[in-house]
């Protein structure tokens, strides 16, 4: 059966969500599809960081500076419903080299606007009293949060229905729907939906879509692990992490990189990470990732060594080459709009980009440029 929408999201992840929702408060009549379930895909399987502090000055972090204002401003009446938690970012170094490193990260940072407060070693303690002694330096931001990724896709669905948006789960696109070079819908498994926009926000799979359109995506899946401890007694008051998170973030290794990154949640579980490789989506368990991300962990929570695991999750983050997402109108096919290859900053970056996509779609000037993050930079790289 065939039916009429303004705009098709394609996938509820945290993208689609957030798409959904901010198209919906437009008043647009907006048709949400998903093969699965709400947030079943690469959501399912995240921490739900909002972070600032990972970020070099660029264009990744004016959107999540961006993005940070939209937590806090657009969606303060909502953030009870996604467990929001301000509860701020630690970095830490172990050497007097990556002191140094941290010392000249923060500069460049403030310089670009984040709140970043230098930590003597003998200061972390005041933050984190369980982390483990000979630490040289660290740093704290404030303006790290956290939610509950599953949650907070499935609650934005929620309102964005309460707005008139209606959901098609276990529903599969299987081609879209063309006029010549423009896209004007979407045929599914449940029949085809006509509209003028069709925004692709299906996350690691997101090139499979593009494809569809004749359109070249480079997004590639990049798999992590994350161990979660049985619950404990408060051990881990912020998001704490080592200086070469930082940089594997902006790695474009294939192999397995690992560092560590832990945080506390509300029902007392220990999140503990970071592990990421590009290995396809081979959905296998690795054993030697899991050994890792826990020795690491151990050697910053020392606490931790008898602590029990109840289980480990993985995912695959959607990976561009150049560590930018795909946000925008894609004018390779008129009528179709990207929103996805946002890697591990996905959860953070969601709302952001989302706000910013449709002001683009509805006529009105975004309030941050989506030049860096254009569909067709990648083919203008290579005819360069």
């Amino acid at each position: 059966m065939a039916s009429t929408a303004d705009v098709v999201v394609i996938g509820a992840g945290a993208l689609g969500a957030a798409c959904a929702f901010f198209a919906a408060e437009r008043g647009l009549r907006v048709q949400v599809v998903e093969r699965g379930e709400i947030a079943s895909g690469t959501t399912s399987a995240c921490e739900g960081n909002l972070l600032v502090s990972d970020k070099e000055a660029g264009p990744e972090l004016d959107l999540a500076l961006y993005s940070n204002q939209v937590w806090r401003d657009d969606l303060a009446p909502h953030n009870h419903l996604w467990e929001f938690d301000e509860k701020g970012g630690l970095i830490v170094a172990t050497t007097e080299d990556g002191a140094r490193n941290l010392a000249e990260l923060t500069r460049r940072q403030r310089n670009a606007g984040i709140a970043a407060t230098d930590l003597a070693a003998d200061e972390v303690h005041r933050y984190e009293p369980h982390i483990t002694e000979g630490l040289t330096a660290a740093a704290f931001y404030p303006q790290d949060c956290q939610v509950q990724p599953m949650l907070m896709a499935a609650q934005l669905i929620r309102l964005a229905r309460a707005a008139g948006a209606r959901i098609r789960t276990r529903t599969e696109v299987t081609g879209l729907l063309r006029s010549g070079d423009a896209v004007t819908g979407v045929a599914t498994t449940r029949g085809e939906v006509h509209a003028e926009h069709v925004i692709n926000a299906a996350g690691t799979w997101a090139a499979d879509l593009a494809q569809l359109a004749g359109v070249r995506l480079p997004i590639l899946p990049r798999r992590g692990f994350v161990l979660v401890t049985e619950p404990l007694p408060r051990t881990v008051f912020h998001k704490v992490y080592s200086g070469d998170y930082v940089a594997s973030t902006t790695s474009s290794d294939a192999g397995l990189q690992t560092s560590t990154v832990i945080e506390g949640t509300r029902a007392g579980t220990v999140l503990i990470g970071s592990s990421r490789e590009r290995v396809g989506f081979d959905a296998t368990v690795s054993l030697p990732a899991l050994r890792q991300i826990a020795a690491k962990a151990v050697r910053l929570y020392p606490a931790l060594a008898k602590t029990k695991i109840m289980r480990n999750y993985s995912g695959f983050r959607p990976y561009c080459a150049d560590h930018l997402p795909v946000i925008g109108h894609d004018p390779r096919a008129p009528g179709l709009w990207h929103a996805s290859g946002h890697e591990g900053a996905g959860i953070g970056l969601s709302v952001g980009s989302a706000k910013l996509l449709v002001q683009q779609l509805t006529g009105a000037g975004p309030d941050l440029d989506l030049a860096p993050f254009a569909p067709e930079r990648f083919d203008l790289v290579e005819a360069s």
